[in-house]
């Protein structure tokens, strides 16, 4: 499937566009790779054209046009905007795409979408690790040089005048992306929807964090796979789904994981424990937003089987659910997350279980159940006074056992 990606540079040195496009570069460092005599060493393979430019070299050409105009002269400006249009792997084989007809297409691409714009357009037969990919790059100097007609994603008369420069909005995005599907469907190739988002959104950090870190493991001959703090985050939450049937249990069975998640104004963020600022969903992708867990949580409340009673599992268990050991779970490395949802766990399994035996005529647990509503309101408060509360509570474990006694010899009966 055909994607496309916008990068916009500082960099005044425009020769570096050029020589990212000529010649081979590290895809970690992005810097050139030099032969053993220290001389840059040519891509194998490219298509290139200068579009706009006079017949001049393209870096000679946009420095010109920015003196004429006064412009791009600060180092803060934005110099040039880098467009890429990458095609499925598959289109070579399966739909005859060549590298000719791609940079057809590209020059095609750039003379209808940036008129007045000095520009590189460059096709590339492959993509990183040899991925098979043809790919296209769309590089234009920000200013424009000629007037220009109105387009469907411009929305100031400035956009159209000579001496302004490209703006890259939302809308424009949105535009380039449509006309990419246009033009895979128009040349019957393999795409996406470019406009609906992604389930996984990676940006260009997070993708090569993962390249890097997956190559070191490789340098140490590790059979693991690599994932980034945003991966496992998802992996968490994805888990989390899996099993959940209701926003209170999903951030429940979140907070096992150490990973609280929050709504704000309809939107989700997820704070994992080694973090101090929460990661909003959007980051993460769209399979993480509010609308899409509602629906999965719709979706296995649907597949669920009728959850019976806690007082229907004691019958059929004939014993008590096993409270969670705290100070063992402590020792093995558990962080405060878990320990805040241990301790939850513990107070609400106590009061569900007295609240079973009480159906069974007792009826004298009323100070417990207060003193148990008392603990879950001060474990908002603070951490230091549920650990009082669990000590208190501790103290009536034999009143437990008498209580498990006497469903013990009435289940016999």
């Amino acid at each position: 499937m055909a994607t496309f990606k916008h990068i916009s540079s500082k960099n005044a040195r425009y020769s570096d566009a050029e020589k990212y496009l000529l010649f081979e570069h590290d895809e970690f460092t992005m810097k050139p790779i030099l032969d053993e005599n220290g001389r840059l060493i040519p891509r194998e393979d490219y298509r290139i054209a200068a579009l706009n430019c006079d017949g001049q070299d393209f870096a000679i050409a946009c420095m010109g046009a920015n003196l004429q105009y006064g412009k791009n002269l600060d180092r803060r400006d934005v110099k040039s905007h880098h467009y890429i249009i990458s095609f499925d792997p598959r289109d070579g084989t399966d739909n005859g795409l060549t590298v000719d007809r791609a940079q057809e297409l590209g020059a095609q691409f750039c003379r209808e979408h940036f008129p007045g714009h000095q520009a590189l357009v460059c096709t590339h037969p492959d993509g990183h690790n040899h991925t098979g990919n043809i790919h296209i790059h769309i590089i234009i100097n920000s200013l424009r040089i000629e007037d220009v007609p109105m387009l469907p994603y411009m929305d100031r008369p400035a956009d159209v005048k000579a001496g302004m420069k490209h703006r890259c909005t939302t809308a424009a995005m949105d535009y380039f992306k449509a006309e990419v599907m246009e033009m895979c469907h128009r040349e019957g190739l393999y795409q996406i929807d470019l406009l609906n988002g992604s389930q996984d959104r990676i940006n260009d950090r997070e993708y090569w964090a993962q390249k890097k870190g997956q190559a070191a493991l490789n340098k140490n001959e590790s059979p693991s796979k690599f994932e980034t703090d945003k991966e496992k985050l998802r992996r968490i939450i994805r888990k989390a789904l899996e099993a959940a049937t209701s926003f209170d249990e999903f951030a429940e069975l979140l907070l096992r994981e150490g990973v609280t998640v929050k709504e704000s104004r309809g939107r989700l963020s997820y704070l994992s424990p080694d973090r101090t600022r929460p990661i909003t969903a959007r980051k993460l992708g769209d399979a993480y937003d509010l609308a899409a867990v509602r629906e999965a949580l719709a979706q296995n409340a649907l597949k669920q089987p009728v959850r019976h009673s806690v007082l229907d599992k004691l019958r059929e268990a004939g014993t008590v659910q096993r409270l969670v050991d705290i100070e063992a779970k402590r020792a093995e490395g558990k962080g405060v997350g878990y320990e805040k949802w241990a301790l939850q766990f513990n107070l609400q399994q106590m009061a569900n279980t007295l609240n079973a035996y009480t159906e069974y005529g007792f009826a004298s647990m009323d100070e417990l159940n207060e003193l148990l509503s008392a603990a879950r309101s001060e474990l908002q408060e603070s951490r230091e006074k549920l650990k009082s509360i669990e000590t208190i509570i501790a103290g009536k474990k034999e009143l437990l056992k008498q209580l498990l006694t006497y469903w013990e010899t009435k289940n016999v009966r």
